[in-house]
C-alpha cells in the first residue's frame, strides 16, 4: 500500500518543482525530491494478535443480547510468532464501568488457534466485553522442561528458569498463600534431589491451581470493547398465552328472538375476560397476550371467514384499527373503559401474569389519522388509498401507512401511543407485521423507548424472509416469531432448532431470541389439522422443552383443528372475524383438554434452570427417523427429552446418549424420572437405551435426574 502511494504521488511532486519559482535545476541534474508528508501510523494488530472476536453483531455497532445469568460463549482467534505459548481470557465490564475478573478461555481444538469461554452477566444494563491475550510463560516453560529435563538437555538452566518464574508468580499472592510456589522454587534449585523429582515439584496440583488463579502474563494485548445489552429475564424466558377478550364471556345466541329475527351477539368485556386469567395462570403461563383492543372500523369491515359481506352485528377484525370512537390509544367501547383495562392488568399482575399488547401500525379507513394526517398514507393517482396486502393475504379493511412522508411526526405519534399504554401497565408489545415497515423506523422507535424504559420488550411477528427477520432482531426487537410452525420432520426440527441455538456457530443466537408459538389465529398447520390430539401434544412438548420462550393461542388445548378449506392454514370460523366463546368447563369435565399437559410443561420450565436457556440445546442420536432426542443442561441441572414426531404410529428405537453433555461419565449409568408418566416412573439409563413411544398414550419421555430432590 505504501509503495503504491509513493508511485502515485511522484509525478505530482516533480510537476510542482518545475513551476515553483525556485532555482532552476542545472541541465542534466536530477530533479529535486521533496520529502513525503509525515503520516500517523495506526496499527491494526496488537502485539499478540486477537482477531475475529465473536459474537460481534453488525461489526460491533449493535449489542449482543443476554439476560442476567444467561450463559453465552465468547470466542476469538489468538496466536503469536514463534513457539511461545499464548493464553486468553474474557473480561466483562458492567454498567458501572468497572471491569470484572477475566474468565480463562480454552483452546477449542488443537491447531485452530481458536479460544472460547462461557460467561454470564449478573445484572441488567449496558455492558461491554473484550478478549485479552498474553504470552503464557508458565505453559512455555512447562513445555520446554517436559522436553529437555528427561533428555538431560540444559537441565540446571531450565530448572533455574522455572524457579525464577515461580518466585515471580508468588509475588502476586499474600505471603502465606504464595508459600507453595516459593517452596516449589526451592525444590527446583535443590541439586541433592534427582532432576525428575525437582521437575515434579513445579507440576504439583497446588502449584498448578495457584498459577491458574493468578498466572504471570506477558505482552498483554486486548481486543476492542464490544457492546452487550443485558435485558430483564422475560426477554429470554417466558410462556405466552394469547386470547381475544371479546370472546371470553361473549354470548352468541343460536335461537331467534321473539320477532323471529336473529338475536344480536353480545361481546365479552375486560371484566368477563378477567375470569379467564385464573385458568391461564393455573396452566403456568407468564404472559397473556391480547390482540388489538381498540375501536374497529366499519368501512369494508370483514365478515365471518374473511368475507366481504358482514352482517350488521359482525364485530370485524381487531386489526382494522380506528373508528369514530378513536384510534390506537382508545379502548373498543364493547370491551369497556380504560378503567376496566387497568383492572384487567391489575388482576393479571396479582396472578403473576404480564399483559402483552398488540401494536399494529395500520388503520381502518375510519381511523382518525386518515383525516388528521392524510400525508401518512400513500395515495394513488386517483386520490384513493390502496388497502394493505401481505401476499397472499389481502386486507381490504386496512390502510397501510407511508413511513417516508413525515417520519418525524409519525415517530412522535407512535412513541406517544406506546407510552400511553406503558403508563397503563403494559411492558411488552407484540408488533404485528413489522417486516412491512422500515427497519430504520423500528430501530429509532425501540431505542427511544429503551432510553427511558429499558424494561419494555418488543416481540416481532416477523413471518418473513431471513434477512428481514434477522435485521429486525439486530436493531432491537427482543424476541421474534420464527419458521418453527413449518418445521415438522426430524431433519427439519433438528436443523432449525440447532440454528436457533447457534449450535453450528451461527451468531444469530447472540441477538435473535425465538418465541415458538405452536399456533396463531392466522396459522393452523396441516400437521395439527390431520394429526389429532397427539400432534398437539408433540408440538407443545417440542416448543416448551426446546425453547426458553414459547406460546399458544387459545383453543390449542381443545385441539381445535378444522381449517377453512383444503390447503388452507386459516381456521374455519376464525376468531379474527367473529366471537368464539368456548366451553372450558365442559372440556375439563370430559377430560378432553390438554391443559394438564401444558401445566406440567410450564411447571418443568420453572423448576429447571436448564430449560430457561437457549444456547445449551444438544441433540442425541435416535435410530428412528421420527424420533428426536435432545437435552438441555445448566450446571448440575439437566433435562432429557425423547419425542415421537409421528402422531399416528408407535415408534421403537435405540437412543444413544452423549453422556458428557449431561455432565456424566461416558460409561456411567444413572437414574431418570419420567415427568410425563402417570405413575412417576423411574428407569436406569446408560449410553444406549431402548425406547417405545405410542402417541395415543404418551408422545414423549421427559427425563430429569432421578436422584435430584
Amino acid at each position: 500500500m505504501q509503495g503504491r502511494t509513493e508511485r502515485r504521488n511522484a509525478p505530482a511532486v516533480a510537476a510542482r518543482g518545475a513551476g515553483s519559482g525556485g532555482p532552476e535545476a542545472s541541465p542534466g541534474a536530477a530533479p529535486a525530491v521533496r520529502a513525503a508528508p509525515p503520516r500517523t501510523f495506526a496499527p491494526t494488530v496488537g502485539r499478540i494478535p486477537v482477531v475475529d472476536v465473536r459474537p460481534c453483531v453488525d461489526g460491533g455497532r449493535r449489542p449482543a443480547r443476554a439476560v442476567p445469568g444467561e450463559v453465552f460463549e465468547v470466542s476469538a482467534t489468538v496466536f503469536r510468532e514463534g513457539h511461545d505459548a499464548v493464553a486468553a481470557g474474557v473480561v466483562l465490564t458492567g454498567p458501572d464501568g468497572e471491569p470484572g475478573p477475566w474468565t480463562p478461555m480454552r483452546l477449542t481444538a488443537p491447531g485452530t488457534d481458536r479460544y472460547a469461554a462461557h460467561v454470564s452477566a449478573d445484572r441488567e444494563g449496558e455492558w461491554t466485553y473484550r478478549v485479552e491475550a498474553w504470552t503464557d510463560p508458565v505453559a512455555t516453560w512447562r513445555h520446554t522442561a517436559e522436553v529437555k529435563v528427561p533428555a538431560g538437555i540444559d537441565v540446571e538452566l531450565v530448572l533455574e528458569e522455572g524457579a525464577v518464574l515461580l518466585e515471580r508468580a508468588a509475588g502476586a499472592f499474600p505471603a502465606a498463600e504464595g508459600a507453595p510456589l516459593r517452596e516449589a522454587a526451592a525444590r527446583l534449585r535443590d541439586t541433592a534431589l534427582p532432576a525428575a523429582e525437582r521437575h515434579a515439584a513445579a507440576l504439583a496440583p497446588v502449584v498448578t491451581r495457584l498459577l491458574a488463579a493468578r498466572p504471570p502474563r506477558e505482552l498483554v494485548t486486548s481486543s476492542g470493547e464490544l457492546p452487550l445489552r443485558v435485558d430483564r429475564e422475560r426477554a429470554l424466558y417466558g410462556s405466552w398465552y394469547e386470547f381475544f377478550p371479546r370472546s371470553e364471556g361473549a354470548v352468541v345466541p343460536t335461537e331467534p328472538g321473539p320477532d323471529g329475527h336473529p338475536r344480536p351477539p353480545r361481546s365479552g368485556t375486560f371484566r368477563t375476560a378477567a375470569h379467564r386469567l385464573d385458568a391461564v395462570a393455573a396452566m403456568g403461563f407468564d404472559v397473556v397476550y391480547l390482540p388489538p383492543v381498540h375501536p374497529i372500523g366499519t368501512s369494508h369491515r370483514k365478515g365471518p371467514n374473511n368475507t366481504l359481506t358482514p352482517g350488521p352485528h359482525d364485530p370485524g377484525s381487531p386489526w382494522a384499527i380506528g373508528s369514530a370512537f378513536g384510534g390506537h390509544d382508545a379502548i373498543h367501547p364493547d370491551l369497556g373503559t380504560l378503567d376496566d383495562f387497568d383492572a384487567f392488568v391489575a388482576r393479571a399482575r396479582e396472578l403473576g401474569l404480564e399483559v402483552a399488547l398488540d401494536f399494529a401500525l395500520q388503520c381502518s379507513p375510519d381511523h382518525p389519522w386518515v383525516k388528521e394526517h392524510p400525508e401518512w398514507f400513500r395515495h394513488r393517482i386517483d386520490g384513493s388509498i390502496a388497502y394493505a396486502e401481505n401476499p397472499p393475504k389481502k386486507y381490504q379493511d386496512i390502510y397501510p401507512i407511508d413511513f417516508d412522508t413525515d417520519p418525524d411526526g409519525l415517530h412522535e405519534e407512535c412513541l406517544r401511543v406506546l407510552r400511553h399504554w406503558m403508563a397503563h401497565g403494559v411492558r411488552i408489545f407484540r408488533v404485528d407485521n413489522p417486516h412491512t415497515k422500515p427497519v430504520a423506523f423500528w430501530e429509532r422507535l425501540i431505542e427511544a423507548v429503551h432510553v427511558t424504559d429499558p424494561d419494555v420488550l418488543f416481540l416481532a411477528e416477523a413471518f418473513t424472509r431471513p434477512a428481514m427477520l434477522h435485521a429486525l432482531a439486530r436493531v432491537g426487537f427482543h424476541q421474534s416469531y420464527t419458521y418453527f410452525t413449518w418445521r415438522n420432520s426430524k431433519d427439519e426440527v433438528e436443523s432449525y432448532l440447532s440454528e436457533l441455538a447457534g449450535l453450528g456457530g451461527e451468531e444469530s443466537a447472540a441477538y435473535l431470541r425465538p418465541n415458538l408459538f405452536v399456533n396463531t389465529p392466522d396459522i393452523l398447520h396441516a400437521y395439527l389439522q390431520y394429526g389429532g390430539r397427539p400432534a398437539f401434544a408433540v408440538r407443545a412438548v417440542l416448543a416448551a422443552m426446546a425453547s426458553p420462550t414459547w406460546g399458544v393461542y387459545a383453543g390449542f388445548e381443545l385441539c381445535e383443528n378444522v381449517a377453512a378449506g383444503p390447503g388452507s392454514e386459516e381456521y374455519l370460523d376464525s376468531e379474527k372475524y367473529q366471537y368464539r366463546p368456548r366451553d372450558w368447563a365442559a372440556a375439563q369435565a370430559a377430560g378432553t383438554t390438554l391443559a394438564p399437559l401444558l401445566r406440567t410443561l410450564n411447571e418443568l420450565r420453572r423448576a429447571h434452570p436448564a430449560l430457561r436457556q437457549l444456547r445449551n440445546l444438544r441433540f442425541h442420536r435416535a435410530d428412528d427417523d421420527a424420533v428426536v432426542c435432545f437435552s438441555k443442561r445448566h450446571g448440575d441441572d439437566w433435562v432429557l427429552v425423547v419425542l415421537n414426531l409421528d402422531p399416528h404410529g408407535v415408534r421403537e428405537t435405540t437412543v444413544s446418549l452423549d453422556l458428557p453433555a449431561l455432565g456424566l461419565e461416558r460409561s456411567e449409568t444413572f437414574t431418570v424420572h419420567d415427568a410425563l408418566s402417570d405413575d412417576g416412573a423411574t428407569y436406569t439409563w446408560g449410553r444406549t437405551n431402548y425406547v417405545r413411544l405410542d402417541p395415543r398414550r404418551q408422545v414423549a419421555h421427559i427425563f430429569t435426574d432421578g436422584n435430584r430432590k
